[in-house]
């Protein structure tokens, strides 16, 4: 008979903790909290568990298999990461913990994590932007979310998203294409391909950040879990930026998770008209998100002063705007004339013919007008 490593079994504890509770599960966290991993799965097993907690466990505590999950896992490439491993994402679970010490509903922190991938989970997650949106978004939508994505990954952030069709999908691929990190957390076990048009986006995303769950092998994806799953997109982003999103949604339920945890929300303005951009111009109006146009605008909210990148220069100048106001007179009337006389000139900007003199040669020498023989024009 075969023994276990004490490391062994604590993975064998965290892989049934997992399991055994649909998250997110406070007194569940708690219990393991006060308990320690292996303890809090042996009195689970058992029953007897204080009343909040035997109601979170009651249906799976003698269905669940900690060892058999995590062979489930090996057998897919996933691997369990707890909150005892030097890599574990510390800040992310942090904020989840302090949401839940504090009462905020609906919050508590993972009790492991299961991923595909080689990066390790606090560096890929230590410098992080949430870039969230409709499913069914516009080819506007998507173009921004990819270019802003790419923008914001090659400062050196990582994309994390949900892998979803549409705004979660470009913004993966953009931080792909920038030759970035990114992370899609999975409302389902991280072997299931959800969508499954993105199986193949979801094995690059493994080959060059990190597929993620709290969901172990095997789950399938269920219509409550993606509402749960935001809250881990939402703390693990420095800041949240919402693409495109309809007057109810995942996305703007993800945007008011990350306010509600204190962090930053942008979110980026679209048609008036349009019904996935209700949802981003209603956080802008509640003063929820401020306005962003581009990755400079997240770049310039989250590093320190003075080392994002400016904003792409607009010049609005003219080059009339120098000129005394007389001169700009004399340069309008010249507009659309194949050539003008003095005499003509001073007609019809209603100047004096000395002042008309004076200020043709001044144009002239601003290249802003030119003297042919059939008169004066104005450049081009």
């Amino acid at each position: 008979m075969s023994t276990r490593t004490e490391r062994e079994e604590l993975l064998v504890a965290r892989a049934y903790l997992s399991a055994v509770a649909e998250p997110p599960a406070p007194a569940l966290t708690e219990f393991v909290a006060a308990r320690g991993p292996r303890r809090a799965a042996e009195e689970i097993k058992r029953g007897g568990v204080p009343p909040p907690l035997a109601d979170v466990v009651e249906a799976r505590r003698e269905h669940v298999d900690g060892a058999a999950l995590l062979d489930a896992g090996r057998r897919v490439g996933a691997r369990l990461v707890v909150p005892e491993d030097p890599d574990w994402p510390g800040e992310l679970v942090e904020c989840l913990a302090g949401a839940r010490t504090v009462g905020l509903a609906g919050m508590a922190e993972p009790v492991a994590l299961w991923v595909r991938g080689s990066a390790p989970p606090d560096v890929a997650l230590a410098n992080a932007v949430a870039v969230v949106g409709a499913r069914a978004a516009s080819g506007y939508g998507e173009h921004v979310a990819a270019e802003l994505a790419h923008g914001v990954a090659r400062s050196g952030f990582t994309v994390v998203s949900g892998a979803a069709y549409g705004i979660d999908g470009a913004a993966h691929r953009g931080a792909l294409a920038a030759g970035g990190s990114t992370v899609a957390f999975l409302a389902c076990g991280v072997d299931v391909d959800y969508p499954a048009g993105h199986g193949r986006l979801l094995k690059v995303i493994a080959q060059q950040g990190l597929v993620a769950s709290e969901h172990p092998p095997g789950t399938p994806p269920r219509k409550h879990r993606f509402l749960v799953r935001n809250r881990l997109i939402a703390a693990a982003g420095q800041a949240t930026v919402v693409v495109e999103a309809g007057a109810r949604s995942g996305a703007g339920n993800t945007a008011h998770t990350a306010d509600a945890l204190g962090k930053p929300v942008l979110a980026v303005p679209g048609p008036v008209t349009s019904k996935t951009s209700v949802g981003c111009h209603d956080l802008v109006r509640t003063g929820t998100a401020v306005l962003a146009t581009g990755a400079h605008d997240v770049l310039e909210l989250l590093q320190p002063l003075g080392q994002a990148d400016a904003a792409p220069a607009t010049d609005t100048r003219r080059r009339t705007d120098a000129l005394h106001p007389h001169a700009r007179r004399v340069h309008d009337a010249l507009s659309g004339c194949d050539g003008s006389g003095v005499d003509a000139l001073a007609r019809e900007c209603g100047l004096p013919l000395r002042t008309v003199r004076a200020l043709l040669p001044e144009l002239e020498l601003s290249g802003l007008a030119v003297r042919t023989e059939a008169g004066w024009s104005a450049t081009t």
